[in-house]
């Protein structure tokens, strides 16, 4: 499918308020996209339905006219060069940046990573800065929604009644 597409069936879910949809269409291309700042303002625009600061900071973080809660939230969730870098999903040099502020941030997180690992750190090799994100930084956590509670509490009712059933017909196997 095009980019052209895609961007339709993206504008099409949302007016139809299937907005993880097009969430996940949108994260897609700019897996495939990873240079085109238009893309990552898109999902930016998404997460901002969400209401996620920190997400919507994160796809706007190339962007000179962002927002500066969204980058604050963004820096703090990603609170390491090396998470930042990760989070950025860039590709390829930073020459390839559509702007001279995309790549200067970009020069700035792989500059400010490669200072805190003590060794040079490249966009196309994960490897040379994922190597001690475990170990130093926790992975960022995402906030608890309602959806996600309730449907961990339905799981805990759903085992329980599967249980109170299963320890009934034990005690009628006895009567």
């Amino acid at each position: 499918m095009s980019l052209r597409e895609t961007l339709a069936r993206v504008d099409a879910d949302l007016a139809a308020g299937r907005v993880p949809v097009a969430r996940q269409r949108l994260r897609g291309l700019v897996s495939s996209f990873p240079y085109d700042l238009t893309l990552r303002r898109r999902l930016a625009e998404v997460y901002r339905l969400y209401g996620d600061a920190a997400e919507a900071g994160r796809w706007m973080y190339l962007e000179e006219d962002r927002d500066a809660d969204e980058t604050a939230a963004f820096e703090a969730r990603y609170g390491s060069p090396e998470w930042r870098m990760r989070a950025l999903a860039w590709r390829g040099p930073e020459g390839m940046a559509a702007t001279a502020f995309a790549e200067g941030q970009l020069v700035a997180v792989r500059t400010a990573c490669a200072e805190e690992l003590g060794h040079p750190v490249d966009w196309d090799d994960p490897a040379s800065y994922r190597d001690g994100l475990e170990a130093e930084y926790e992975a960022p956590s995402l906030p608890r929604t309602v959806g996600g509670v309730l449907a961990g509490v339905g799981c805990l009712v759903g085992a329980l009644a599967f249980l109170a059933v299963w320890v009934n017909g034990v005690v009628a196997l006895f009567d």
